[in-house]
Parts: C-alpha cells; structure tokens; sequence
C-alpha cells in the first residue's frame, strides 16, 4: 500500500469495488461467477499488496498482463462461448443500468488522488477524463428505459455504446500514463496509484466489470 495514502480512500474503494462486485452478480444471478470474481479480486489485491505491480520496467506492464488481460480473454470467451451467452441472456439489464450509478464514487476518488499527485490530471474531469457523466445519468436512463413496463432498447443502446466509449477513452488514456516502456503521457505525475491496493483493483476488477456490464446490455439488446 502507498503509505501516502488516506485510509479513508482506502476504505472507500474497498467499499466501491465490493458494492460492484455485489450488483454485477445480482444482475447475473450466477453464484458461480460471484465464487469467480471474489477469488479473483481476492488474488489482484493481493498482487498489489505484494508491490508485484510496481516494476516499471516489464513489457507490457504487469498490470496490464496479469490483471487486465485475463479479464479481457474472460470477457470474450463469454461471448463466443454458448453457456457464457446463456448467462449474459439471463442477466438483469435493470440492475446492469443501475450499476454504472458505481462511476460517480469511483470519479470522486480519482479527483482526491489527482489533488495528491497520486494519478495524472487526465485521470479527473480536469483532464479528459468525463466519465462522471455515465453515473450521474445511470439512474435516469434505468427509470426512462424500464418505466411502464417495457424496455427502450433504442436508449439502452445509445447510452451503452456512447458510456462505453466515455470509459474506453479513460483506459486508453490510462494506459499511457502508468510508469512503463510504453509510457507516453503525464511523466510529471505519473498514475502511480493503480500499481497499489487498493487502486489496482479499479484496472483488474472494477473497470473489466464495468466493461462487461456494457458488453452484455449491447448484446441483449442487438440481440432481441
């Protein structure tokens, strides 16, 4: 852990990434993946506690390696795989919707790690980061999209595809401001917080959740 880090953020993102944890499965409904995601959050945090993440000099980082590309392969065997489609086909698009509301604490956390040079200024709203916006409208696109009974998919997938790209433009962004060969963005104040726990659970836990959570409404809605 960084030792210039608030308990209080610590608390909190711990906090924010179990609430995730908890709405991703209940919109699933799958106890096996709630066993799946508990081990593996459980192995990232221990991963950043060990300071394994911190080797600035490994290509691609490990950060990347071990913690965001797992989720990636995960993320796409689910869609080519049938029984994976059957789970996404279950799934609660509601609770997907709802979900995102998530983004907006875990914004708030990243501007108090901005302010203590912990993470880049593109890392807030200050930069290019405006993903506080995919939050803040998550409770209004739940309750226009599911009133009355039915389901708007044409909003659904609208704001999926337009949110989905609000949070890819901060990943990418953040993947050339972590300390590594690839490096090309915020040498001055460099997104160090993410190499540690808590934080290195926001690229190898939270975000794939996030990301899978787009995946699936995309999908239900193309789909049907």
């Amino acid at each position: 852990m960084l030792p210039t880090l608030p308990i209080w953020i610590t608390l909190l993102f711990v906090l924010i990434t179990l609430a995730t944890i908890i709405c991703f499965v209940l919109a699933l409904k799958s106890r096996g993946m709630l066993i799946g995601v508990l081990l593996w959050a459980g192995l990232q945090a221990a991963l950043g506690l060990s300071g394994f993440y911190t080797d600035s000099s490994s290509i691609p980082p490990r950060v990347f390696a071990f913690g965001v590309l797992p989720t990636l392969i995960f993320i796409a065997a689910c869609v080519l795989n049938k029984s994976g489609r059957a789970l996404m086909d279950r799934s609660d698009l509601r609770t997907l919707t709802w979900m995102h509301v998530i983004r907006v604490p875990v914004e708030i956390v990243l501007y108090c790690l901005v302010n203590i040079a912990l993470l880049s200024k593109y890392m807030s709203v200050h930069g290019t980061n405006f993903d506080v916006l995919s939050g803040l409208s998550a409770p209004v696109i739940a309750y226009i999209a599911f009133r009355n009974g039915s389901v708007n998919k044409r909003l659904l997938l609208v704001w999926n595809v337009l949110t989905l790209m609000l949070l890819l433009n901060v990943v990418i962004t953040a993947a050339f401001c972590i300390p590594s060969p690839i490096q090309q963005l915020a040498f001055d104040q460099p997104n160090i917080a993410v190499l540690y726990f808590p934080m290195n659970l926001l690229p190898t836990v939270v975000v794939p959740l996030v990301l899978f959570a787009h995946v699936i409404a995309i999908r239900r809605v193309v789909k049907s």
